[in-house]
């Protein structure tokens, strides 16, 4: 609950609620879905380090605003 709050809603302005609903249904898909959660010891995977140059020109990162550019998701492209 404190994430919610401290993340989403000292941040936003809420009209209604209405407003109020789609914005914690929209935190909570965030939050849920693409947010990385640590795992044990606060550990979690890391990709390997890009070497080579000609890899990195390639590189196709996307990324998504949600709530008006309040979250944003980013990742690699297929």
């Amino acid at each position: 609950m404190q994430t919610c709050r401290r993340e989403l809603l000292d941040r936003t302005l809420i009209w209604n609620q209405r407003h109020l609903l789609h914005a914690l249904r929209e935190f909570e898909t965030f939050y849920n879905e693409h947010r990385p959660h640590q795992g044990i010891a606060n550990a979690r995977p890391l990709p390997q380090p890009i070497t080579d140059p000609e890899q990195i020109t390639r590189l196709d990162i996307r990324k998504r605003h949600r709530l008006g550019g309040l979250l944003n998701e980013h990742e690699h492209a297929a």
